[in-house]
């Protein structure tokens, strides 16, 4: 997970950045297996986040 994400995040980190955060989430929902601690949302929740300003600000489409 990236530490933070800004308005002037540079667009090209994006290739090297989104498979990163894709895969980070992907591990995060396969292991949490139904578990809804507040922990887990909450970083599942932060990953789909930056996931989406990185392809909003980037015009990077899913």
């Amino acid at each position: 997970m990236l530490d933070q994400l800004e308005s002037n995040y540079d667009c090209s980190n994006a290739n090297e950045d989104l498979p990163k955060l894709l895969q980070e989430l992907e591990e995060w929902k396969s292991k949490s297996g139904g578990d809804s601690s507040r922990d887990t949302v909450e970083t599942i929740n932060r990953l789909e986040n930056q996931i989406h300003f990185i392809r909003n600000k980037c015009g990077i489409r899913p």
